[in-house]
C-alpha cells in the first residue's frame, strides 16, 4: 500500500528535506560518546544561531542551552514550573491560544500569576505591562509569545522586555514559531529564557524542545522545579556533565535536527531563511486575496510564519471539504483557531517556496469554481506544481 504524499503548510510539524528524513535511518545508543558529541554540538550551534556567548557561571552575560524531550508545550511548562518559585509572581501577556496555555500551565502547577490580555489581532503594549507592575508590585517574571500562531501575529518583544528589565524582573519568551526565521536579540532585549522547538523554523522533526537560558538565571533556579522529568536545572546539569540526556532521548529526532542545522547554515541562516518565508507569505497573501480570501490581520503585525484568512463574502465554503480537496492535490492546510471569526490558516514555513504558494492558491481557486460555484475577482493566480521530496 503506497503512502499518500503531500506538503505541510502548517506552523509545525512542517515539510522537511529528504536529507533530514534520511538522517533518521540510523540507530544510536544514548550512552555512546559519538551520540553525546552530537548533543553537545547541537547545543553549541543553537547558541551560535542565537548570537550569544557560551555558558560561563562567572559571567552573568553568557547563555547556555538545554534540550528536553517532548512538544513545545513541554518546553514552556518546564520553564515556567522550573524557574517561577512559589514566592514569585509571573505576569503573562496573552493575545492568543498559546498565551492562554501558559495560564493553564500555571493553574495546573499552582504557579502564582496575573494576566494582561489583548485582542487576538493586536499586540501586547508596554503601557499595559507597566500598569500591571503598578497594580501588582510583586511581579518577578514576565512571559509572552513572540509569534502567536493562533492568528500568525508577530508580537513586539523589545517594548515589553524594556519594561521588564526596568523592574528587575526575569523575561521569558516563547519563540517556538519564530526562532530561526525572525531576528531575535537575546542580549539587547534582555531575554533570560527563550523556548523553541526542533520542528519549527529550523526544519527538524517533532520530538524535543530547547531552551536558551541566561546562565546566571538558570543557576539560581536549582531548588524550584515542581517536576522530576521537566526539571530544567537538573536536565542542564546532566548535559553539562557529559552530554547525556537524563532520560531516554529521541535519538532519530536528534540526528535529524543535526542535519537540519547543517542545512540551515548552508541556506544562509536566519536572514536568508526568514526572507524565503517572507516571500512565501507575500505570494500566498496576494494569491488568496485575488480569490476573495481576506487576511485577518493587519499587514503591520503579520508574521511570515502562518496567515489567517477569512472566507470570501457570499460564498459558502466547508473547511473540511476544502481541506480534503487541497490535500488530495498535494498540500495540507490548517483549520482556524479563533472563536470570534470563521477562519482558516495556511503556513509559509518549512521546505516550501513561492511556487508552492502559487500552487496552493491555484488549487483553492479550482475548488471555488468546482465546489463552491464561485471565485473571487482580481488577477489570475499563477499555478505551479508541488515538488514532493
Amino acid at each position: 500500500m503506497s503512502t499518500p504524499r503531500y506538503k505541510l503548510l502548517t506552523p509545525g510539524p512542517l515539510t522537511t528535506t529528504a536529507t533530514v528524513k534520511q538522517a533518521m535511518l540510523v540507530d544510536h545508543c544514548t550512552w555512546d560518546d559519538d551520540y553525546k558529541s552530537i548533543t553537545r554540538d547541537i547545543r553549541r550551534r543553537l547558541l551560535a544561531i542565537a548570537g550569544v556567548a557560551p555558558a560561563s557561571p562567572a559571567d552573568p552575560g553568557t547563555y547556555t542551552t538545554v534540550l528536553l524531550q517532548g512538544s513545545g508545550t513541554y518546553g514552556v511548562e518546564a520553564v515556567l514550573s522550573s524557574v517561577v518559585a512559589e514566592t514569585d509572581l509571573l505576569l503573562i501577556c496573552a493575545n492568543g491560544a498559546y498565551g492562554e496555555r501558559m495560564v493553564e500551565i500555571c493553574r495546573w502547577n499552582a504557579i502564582p500569576h496575573v494576566v494582561v490580555r489583548t485582542a487576538h489581532n493586536s499586540v501586547p503594549s508596554a503601557d499595559a505591562v507597566e500598569a500591571a507592575f503598578a497594580d501588582h508590585p510583586g511581579i518577578t517574571h514576565v512571559a509572552m509569545v513572540h509569534c502567536e500562531t493562533t492568528t500568525g501575529i508577530l508580537n513586539e518583544v523589545a517594548p515589553i522586555s524594556a519594561v521588564t528589565r526596568a523592574h528587575g524582573a526575569t523575561f521569558i519568551l516563547d519563540a517556538m514559531s519564530s526562532f530561526g526565521a525572525v531576528p531575535i536579540d537575546l542580549t539587547g532585549w534582555g531575554i533570560d529564557y527563550l523556548i523553541s522547538s526542533a520542528n519549527k523554523c529550523l526544519q527538524g522533526v517533532p520530538g524535543f524542545v530547547f531552551v536558551i537560558a541566561r546562565t546566571a538565571a538558570l543557576v539560581a533556579t536549582e531548588h524550584i522545579a515542581r517536576s522530576l522529568s521537566l526539571n530544567l536545572y537538573a536536565q542542564w546539569q546532566a548535559m553539562e556533565a557529559d552530554g547525556k540526556w537524563r532520560f531516554t532521548s529521541p535519538t532519530q529526532v536528534v540526528l535529524a535536527f543535526a542535519q537540519a542545522l547543517a542545512e540551515f547554515v548552508e541556506e544562509g541562516g536566519v536572514a536568508v531563511r526568514g526572507a524565503r518565508y517572507a516571500e512565501n507569505q507575500r505570494v500566498l497573501t496576494a494569491g488568496m486575496s485575488a480569490l476573495g480570501f481576506r487576511p485577518w490581520l493587519d499587514r503591520a503585525v503579520q508574521s511570515p510564519i502562518i496567515t489567517t484568512f477569512g472566507y470570501p463574502e457570499g460564498v459558502a465554503v466547508d473547511f473540511a471539504d476544502m481541506y480534503g480537496w487541497i490535500k488530495e492535490r498535494g498540500y495540507a492546510i490548517y483549520p482556524g483557531k479563533l472563536t470570534e471569526a470563521d477562519t482558516f490558516r495556511i503556513g509559509s514555513i518549512g521546505e516550501v517556496d513561492a511556487d508552492d504558494m502559487r500552487a496552493v492558491c491555484g488549487i483553492v481557486g479550482d475548488y471555488l469554481r468546482e465546489r463552491a460555484g464561485s471565485v473571487g475577482g482580481g488577477d489570475a493566480v499563477e499555478v505551479g506544481q508541488p515538488q514532493l521530496g
